[in-house]
């Protein structure tokens, strides 16, 4: 067994948008697997951008603490039970988990642990991307929010993301159009000629308003929203009467240094007859079968494609946040710190 760590530390808080400066690639001692624990060889880590949000000084809620300067980042890892001391684990399985950018976990299991499934369908590392947390959020936030019917349009922000290209892909699965927003030309170009979307918006370039009306000639009756701030504002000038928004996350608030103001047109979600509502994906963990079911099956058909970004060795994940803001990516950003076998 191994007894030194590889582990990515805070090492100082994000001044905006994350670099690589913030984070420090650091050897620790692998503690001993105690009575109750087992040892969790992480084969990926899994970039997320709502982590963003708790590496801010005073962030902590509900759902995490803030978290430490000089300690592991915290964030989404797949690996292999290869220690065990506990009796609900064994050596040899695999399991998703909410622990550490580490290549290394001692956990008692109550990190948000949940088991992969054999035999599997899938390769590993779509258990992080459609099959895992970013694929359930867009599955529960569109489906029982956003609600898609034939013919609707449906407006995705943050397209090209691990969450959005899922969305979008799953509003066409449901017979609705599909609007990406996304960053550059040449993802705009991906999310029509490789997913299937019906039309893609680029959000650096001018006259947004008229683009999304162009395309979105009806108005946008869903709007899966990954961003927030301005974006929002622009995005409910466009809506259609009874339209509905699901709120995933809020990007653009992440990296805000000085508080954003909020829309200052919500009168309009009045007029329109519009739903604004927003959800958590793990408050749904008794659907996950249900989801994972429906997901499984789209991609087994072709319908739906699993799209990832992917880095190798522990030096890199770092860097890999970074790409999530700088825009980089396209799909699910994951790094494999060793070979899986598939």
């Amino acid at each position: 067994m191994p007894t030194i760590n590889r582990q990515v530390v805070l090492a100082r808080r994000p001044n905006g948008y994350p670099v690589p400066g913030d984070f420090r690639l650091e050897e620790a001692p692998l503690p001993a697997v105690g009575p109750g624990q087992f040892l969790l060889e992480n084969h990926y880590v899994s970039l997320d951008a709502g982590f963003r949000n708790w590496m801010n000084e005073g962030s902590g809620d509900e759902v995490l603490p803030a978290m430490a300067l000089d300690a592991p980042v915290m964030g989404l890892t797949l690996g292999r039970v290869a220690e065990s001391r506990h009796p609900d684990y064994v050596v040899g399985e695999w399991l998703m988990a909410r622990l550490c950018w580490e290549e290394y976990s001692v956990t008692d299991g109550g990190d948000f642990i949940s088991r992969l499934p054999e035999p599997r369908d899938c390769p590993l590392s779509y258990y992080l991307g459609v099959l895992g947390d970013t694929g359930l959020s867009a599955y529960f936030g569109l489906l029982d929010i956003g609600r898609p019917a034939p013919g609707e349009t449906v407006l995705v922000s943050a397209a090209a993301g691990a969450v959005g290209n899922v969305a979008g892909q799953l509003a066409k699965i449901h017979g609705a159009r599909a609007v990406g927003i996304a960053g550059s030309p040449e993802k705009c170009a991906r999310l029509v000629d490789e997913l299937g979307f019906d039309a893609a918006v680029n959000y650096r370039e001018e006259g947004l308003q008229g683009a999304i009306a162009a395309a979105c000639p009806d108005g946008v009756h869903v709007y899966f929203d990954s961003v927030g701030g301005p974006l929002l504002e622009t995005v409910i000038d466009n809506l259609a009467v009874g339209a509905r928004i699901a709120l995933c996350g809020a990007i653009t608030a992440y990296n805000a240094t000085e508080p954003l103001p909020g829309p200052s047109n919500l009168f309009q979600l009045t007029a329109r007859q519009a739903l604004m509502q927003g959800f958590m994906t793990h408050l749904q963990e008794h659907r996950y079968p249900e989801a994972r079911a429906a997901l499984t099956g789209w991609l087994q058909s072709g319908e739906l494609k699993n799209v990832e970004y992917r880095l190798h060795g522990m030096e890199r994940v770092g860097e890999a946040f970074c790409d999530l803001f700088a825009g980089n990516n396209f799909g699910k950003t994951v790094v494999q710190l060793r070979d899986d076998g598939e």
